[in-house]
């Protein structure tokens, strides 16, 4: 079956966000009023508010990105292992929340997102690859989680 862009477009912005709504299955009230809050953190550490408006934001050009990659044709073997990336990485994304906050865990968190660092520019290589604007989509998201990495090394450095 042959879906409409349209649809492709949905579909590739909504996977993102589920990968969000994993992740909150994993920072109850528990863990972040009591373990995240009696960790000690570094002055760059942003207040919570930040969190929900960069994450949708970047989960929207993520979902952008994979359309303009998908709708290039799933039959192209570049697009098939842009989109395998791509996957990798929101896999990546999504297991970072439980090991960080289910698991108290800023080593594994940390181990995590340098392997999600290092995907995502894999990512970028291989949408550049196709689409210029759909690597382009994906550089603030490699920003920011660049400066996860940074504040996830720093928590585990503080509170080890």
């Amino acid at each position: 079956m042959k879906l409409p862009n349209f649809a492709k477009l949905l579909l590739s912005v909504a996977i993102p966000f589920l990968v969000g709504v994993f992740g909150t299955l994993f920072t109850t009230a528990d863990s972040l009023n009591n373990w995240y809050a009696g960790l000690r953190k570094p002055p760059f550490n942003p207040p919570a508010w930040v969190f929900g408006p960069v994450w949708t934001t970047l989960y929207i050009m993520m979902g952008i990105a994979a359309f303009l990659i998908w709708r290039k044709g799933i039959d192209n073997k570049i697009v098939r292992i842009a989109l395998a990336c791509y996957i990798i990485q929101l896999f990546l994304n999504a297991v970072w929340t439980p090991l960080f906050f289910g698991l108290h865990s800023p080593l594994l968190g940390l181990i995590d997102i340098v392997l999600l660092l290092n995907t995502i520019i894999v990512t970028i290589y291989a949408f550049f690859q196709i689409s210029r604007p759909a690597a382009i989509l994906l550089v603030p998201y490699l920003a920011w989680v660049f400066f996860a990495t940074f504040l996830n090394a720093s928590l585990y450095i503080l509170n080890r």
